[in-house]
Parts: structure tokens; C-alpha cells; sequence
């Protein structure tokens, strides 16, 4: 949202129109049935209304957060996609995703002994459970550990190598998410994985965002022994699409490619969107923008990652 800006203003002539210099001369519009709250939260404008063809809306400093149409393509790629790309995920870190969607499908997963959450809006984690249960129903999960604060600054000061999978549910890299796509915070994050371990963080739209990924491919994946990029279609997120930036620290058994998954998935894990199909499926990208984020990578016979210098890993 440009500075300013309120989320309800966007709302015009019974339309609500997305506009933003992030994604400059393009515009997402949503028909509105009804608004249901619209407040400023202790960091962000947030707005819910009642769409008439997509449900309920949740929006964030006049960004479309989520719709109940089409919130399982998001929801359940930036789960699934790195907890079956591990063996076994025994602890769980999620950045972010006070809607509860990526907890909700963390949930799912059986193995998983302890899931800690760090986000620092509070607003939108009760704006979810009044107007969202059936996103935020995984909030009560015994084995949760919320804690409304930063979770850069609780990565900066975890004990190393404490996690399985991280995912950061974060929203765009301006105002309070900035910090969360820095270098800095990558290392913070590579130090707190286990050997092996997965990190999943929201990866921005490659039509739109091609800098910025290629940055986060080359430089914060350096620091990995694995980076790729896969793709997920929202349709009503800009252009459509979306990315999920994936890395895996060194120490971990078999190949480390993210490319087809480690598990099975079970017939009992009540999945919308999310399949081994579509996990394979997320990785083949257009020629371009596989030109620009793999075009200089050393080889391997899973074609397209990076793979960092052993120094490195």
C-alpha cells in the first residue's frame, strides 16, 4: 500500500480495485457484497469484506491477503511443498501466516512433535478466527507454540540447528516484511535449521518481481546447499501467480533437490491443490525466468538448482 493509504478507499463504485506500485500498471478487482471490518492494527490496515463471487476477503495495507475461493493453492504449496521435501519434519518454525492457513496444513502431517509461530500482528490472527474458522482452526493444536512478536529478532537468537522446516508466510518485501527477505536473515535462518533441514518462504511473482528473485536465488541461496524456485497459481494474487523460494541446508541424506517429494502423500490428508502432480509440476518454469535464475548454475542431473560451494553450504 502506498503510504497513507487506506484499504477501504480502495473500494469504489461497489468494487474493490487493488492498485499498487509493487506491481506498477495493473490493477486486481473484486466485486464487494458487504464490508465486515475495517480497523488499523498496532502495524497494518486491514480490511475483511464479503466478496460476491470469492467469499470472504482479507486484505493488508490494501493487498489481497487471501480469499476463501482460492486460499488452498497458497496454503497448501507453502506447507506441503517443504514438509514432504523432508524425510521426517519433527519441529516446525513458521514465520508470519497469522491468517493460520500454512498452520492449518503443518497440522496435517502426523510426525510433527512441536510447531513454533512467531507473527507480530495480532489483529489479523483474531481477524482470522471471527471471519475465517475454517483457515484458523489449527490455533487451539496442542502442539503449538504462538508467540505474538518478531520473528526475525527470535531467528537472530535461537539456538542453532533447532528446526526441521521453516516457512515464512510473509506478506510483500516493504514496511514490516522487509527484513524478512534480507541476507542477514537468511544466515540467521541457515544457522537455526538442522543439518538437511527445509526452508520455505514466500518467493513473490516472477512475472512482476524478477530482481528480487534472482536475488534471493543467487544470494541468500548461496547459503545453502539448495535453492530453487516453484511456482503456484492464485488467481487472485497479481498476474496470478506466485512463488515459493525453497532452500535446504547441508548435512541431509540423498539428493538435495526439492523436486519430487520425499513421502508419500496420504489419501487421508484432505488436500484441495496440493498433490505429488502439482509438487513436481511447481518447478517447470517459463524459459526466461529459468534462463535468468539457472542459466549459470553449476549442472546436476536434477537440472535447474543451485548448488552452493561446499565452503558454503
Amino acid at each position: 500500500m502506498e503510504e497513507g493509504t487506506n484499504s477501504k478507499s480502495l473500494i469504489q463504485d461497489g468494487w474493490f480495485m487493488e492498485k499498487n506500485s509493487q506491481w506498477p500498471g495493473q490493477a486486481n478487482a473484486l466485486k464487494v457484497k458487504e464490508i465486515l471490518m475495517h480497523e488499523k492494527t498496532k502495524f497494518q490496515d486491514l480490511l475483511v469484506f464479503e466478496s460476491t463471487d470469492w467469499g470472504k476477503v482479507l486484505v493488508l495495507d490494501g493487498v489481497i491477503q487471501l480469499t476463501e475461493k482460492d486460499e488452498m493453492s497458497y496454503q497448501e504449496m507453502m506447507a506441503h511443498l517443504p514438509m514432504f521435501s523432508h524425510p521426517k519434519p519433527l519441529k516446525v518454525l513458521i514465520i508470519g501466516g497469522g491468517d493460520g492457513g500454512v498452520l492449518r496444513e503443518i497440522c496435517k502431517h502426523d510426525c510433527v512433535e512441536s510447531i513454533t509461530m512467531y507473527d507480530l500482528d495480532a489483529g489479523v490472527i483474531e481477524a482470522s478466527k471471527k471471519f475465517f474458522p475454517s483457515i484458523s482452526c489449527a490455533f487451539n493444536s496442542p502442539k503449538l507454540n504462538l508467540q505474538i512478536d518478531d520473528g526475525a529478532a527470535f531467528a537472530k537468537n535461537a539456538e542453532a540447528e533447532s528446526f526441521d522446516v521453516m516457512i515464512i508466510d510473509s506478506s510483500d518485501p516493504v514496511g514490516p516484511a522487509e527484513m524478512l527477505f534480507s541476507k542477514e536473515f537468511y544466515e540467521d535462518c541457515a544457522r537455526i535449521l538442522k543439518p538437511g533441514g527445509v526452508l520455505c518462504a514466500q518467493g513473490e511473482c516472477l512475472w512482476i518481481h524478477g530482481d528480487l528473485i534472482d536475488r534471493m536465488i543467487k544470494e541468500n541461496g548461496a547459503l545453502f546447499a539448495c535453492a530453487e524456485y516453484a511456482s503456484i497459481q492464485v488467481p487472485t494474487y497479481p498476474s496470478g501467480q506466485i512463488g515459493a523460494f525453497l532452500a535446504r541446508k547441508a548435512g541431509g541424506q540423498g539428493e538435495p533437490s526439492f523436486r519430487k517429494p520425499k513421502r508419500e502423500v496420504p489419501d487421508d490428508c484432505d488436500l484441495r491443490y496440493y498433490t505429488s502432480e502439482m509438487h513436481e509440476a511447481a518447478f517447470a518454469l517459463p524459459a526466461f525466468i529459468k534462463k535468468r535464475l539457472y542459466g549459470g548454475a553449476p549442472a546436476s542431473k536434477e537440472e535447474g538448482y543451485v548448488k552452493s560451494k561446499p565452503e558454503e553450504a
